[in-house]
This record gives C-alpha cells, sequence and structure tokens, in this order.
C-alpha cells in the first residue's frame, strides 16, 4: 500500500482540544472483525467485552513536563526548548528540539526561569531544528531534575492550540503511568479510571505491563509514497518476565490479549520468538508497522482516531483490514467522535 491510501478529510472541529469529563465516560466504537460490525458504546462498556482469564497489556511510560521556554543570551530573544532525550547524566546534555531554529547557534547560551537560574549552551547541531544543550546547574542531579519539572510544561501536541492548564497535568497522563521518560502519552490508556481498571481485576481480567518511551517520532510524518522506504525513529522499550509470563499463558489459552494502544502493540511485536510468544526485552525498537503484516501476539486492540497519512492509522489498518478502517473512520467522521490525542477511543476484536 501506498501513502496516498491513507489519506481522508477529517474535519478540524473533530481534533479534540480537552480530554472528556471523565476519563472512562469518552466515546467508544467497537469494531468486529470476523462479523465485520461496528457499535457504539461509552468507553466503560469495555468490560462487557473481556472475561477472566483475558489479558489487557499496558504501557505504564511516564510523561515529563518536557517543553521549556527561556530567554537566548544578550538579545532576549524567547526560545521553545523541546527535551527529547538525555544523553550522559553526569554532563548534563540533552538531545533537544529548538522552536526558532534559526536563531540558536553553536555556543549560544538559554537562560530559564524567572531568576534564571537554569543556564543551558548549545554544544551541537543533530538536525534542523535539533541542538545539543549542556546544562549549567549548581545543585546535585536530583536538584537538576526537579528544577526542570518545576520549570517544564506538559508536552501537549502542537494541535492543541489553548494554553497548557493545570488539568493537563494529570489528564495528559494515564493513572497506572510509573516510569518517567515518555514526551507524548501512551492516549489509548487514557480512557481507564481506577474504578475501570478495579472493575477488569474483580472480573478475572489480567493486567500485563511493559514501558515504551514514546519519542516525538511517532507523530513524524510520511514523507514517501513508498511506505517501506519510511524510518521510525528509535524509541527505549522494556518488557519484563512476569508480563511474558500473563501474556504467553493467554496464548497459550486461546485467551483474548488485547494491546492498549498502538505503542503496546509495537512493543509486543519488537520481542516475539520463533515460535510465536512473547519474550522479554530491555532495548530499543524502530518497528513500523503497515499493512500487510502478520500479527504474533495480540488479537484485540485499543485505540484512539488517528489523523491522515500517520504511521498510527497505518497500523491500526493493517490489524483490522484497510478497507473496514476506511469504513469505520467515515463513520466516526460522520459520527462526530473525536480524534487524536484527547479523542475517544476505537476496540477492534
Amino acid at each position: 500500500m501506498k501513502l496516498s491510501d491513507f489519506n481522508f478529510n477529517l474535519p478540524e472541529t473533530l481534533l479534540a482540544e480537552r480530554p472528556a469529563p471523565d476519563r472512562d465516560e469518552s466515546r467508544l466504537m467497537v469494531l468486529n472483525r470476523a462479523e465485520e460490525t461496528i457499535s457504539h458504546h461509552t468507553f466503560k462498556d469495555i468490560i462487557n467485552f473481556f472475561d477472566e482469564g483475558d489479558v489487557m497489556v499496558l504501557n505504564n511510560t511516564k510523561v515529563f513536563p518536557a517543553r521549556l521556554f527561556g530567554n537566548k543570551e544578550k538579545t532576549g530573544a524567547r526560545i521553545e526548548v523541546f527535551l527529547l532525550r538525555e544523553l550522559n547524566q553526569e554532563q548534563r546534555l540533552w538531545d533537544v528540539l529548538v522552536d526558532p531554529a534559526r536563531k540558536i547557534r553553536i555556543g549560544n547560551k538559554l537562560y530559564f526561569g524567572e531568576d534564571e537560574s537554569l543556564v543551558a549552551e548549545v554544544i551541537d547541531n543533530t538536525t534542523s531544528r535539533g541542538r545539543t544543550l549542556r546544562f549549567l546547574y549548581d545543585g546535585s542531579y536530583m536538584e537538576f531534575r526537579e528544577k526542570l519539572k518545576q520549570l517544564g510544561q506538559t508536552p501537549l501536541p502542537k494541535y492543541i492550540k489553548r494554553p497548557v492548564e493545570k488539568e493537563d497535568e494529570e489528564r495528559y497522563q494515564t493513572i497506572y503511568a510509573k516510569h518517567e521518560g515518555a514526551v507524548a502519552a501512551p492516549t489509548a490508556g487514557l480512557h481507564f479510571s481506577k474504578h475501570l481498571l478495579k472493575r477488569l481485576e474483580i472480573k478475572g481480567v489480567d493486567l500485563a505491563e511493559l514501558t515504551l518511551h514514546v519519542g516525538l517520532g511517532t507523530f513524524n510524518p510520511v514523507e514517501v509514497e513508498d511506505l517501506s522506504k519510511h524510518k521510525m525513529d528509535s524509541e527505549e522499550l522494556i518488557i519484563d518476565q512476569p508480563a511474558v509470563d500473563l501474556v504467553n499463558q493467554a496464548i497459550q489459552n486461546k485467551r483474548r490479549i488485547c494491546a492498549v494502544g498502538t505503542t503496546v502493540m509495537r512493543g509486543l511485536e519488537s520481542s516475539v520468538s520463533s515460535t510465536r510468544t512473547l519474550k522479554p526485552y530491555q532495548g530499543w525498537t524502530h518497528k513500523f508497522i503497515f499493512p500487510p503484516y502478520d500479527f504474533s501476539i495480540a488479537n484485540a486492540m485499543i485505540t484512539n482516531f488517528h489523523t491522515p497519512k500517520s504511521t498510527l492509522l497505518m497500523m491500526v489498518s493493517a490489524f483490522a483490514d484497510p478497507d473496514f478502517i476506511k469504513k469505520a473512520y467515515d463513520e466516526a467522521v460522520k459520527e462526530q467522535y473525536n480524534f487524536y490525542s484527547y479523542g475517544d477511543a476505537m476496540l477492534i476484536i
């Protein structure tokens, strides 16, 4: 399939600027692949589609406040700095994006905070907008990280034009987030409330966890018509033995295994054994899934509604059949489902 196969008309009014008032009250579209049916529900109804012994796999990554605003030395120009990844803890080196990039050159210093107590020096160019920064701060490493948190903002996607609000600190984070390292939320998991997770547990549905630190590369536009030539950015992935045991037991017992989000699906498919079971993993993945693709682990998937030509839409189309997804998306637009990070959800079974 080609890039143009994944284009569709998405009205801007359907891009969700805010989350639903309650996490599990967002809308849920259910796609049954065997029967090729589409039905409409509320997210908390998801419990009706799972039974004892089924497994839901969650991504427990935690979003850190990655967006900083500083001022350039001498000119005082306001510069946005987006923290991508820490390169060296001891030297406090970070891989970042800067905006506007044309103003930022090697050797420039940036000052953060009203008291300018945090300073960064540009030491390298990595891409047109990418830079390597060395942060200069007198305190301990823990104090430095705390300072970054104080000064940083929740990294809402750029399509959300409103200012970041206090509510976003909680709502742009899953309730089971544990391990800090993501610069974007695994958004399919945002729909789960504590109450819903407890109900699933009581019903006997097992919850397995992996960690995939979502990077901005997930949202990079595909710029080649031939999808086989697109390269995904690498993201850190950790799958521990307890998760492996739960998933493989469910495979053995022919139970439903549900990937909660595209990040989980990518993680699971990055660590498949020769017997098509899951194996532990610690490292990086740049797996890109697009049709046709033979999935090995999950046989169900929860996902949000994605934007045209996105790698996320391509993965979902591989899982559910491109024509069926096109039909579902046409219906989602007609029924005015909310799209993207704070949008509604889809369950594919």
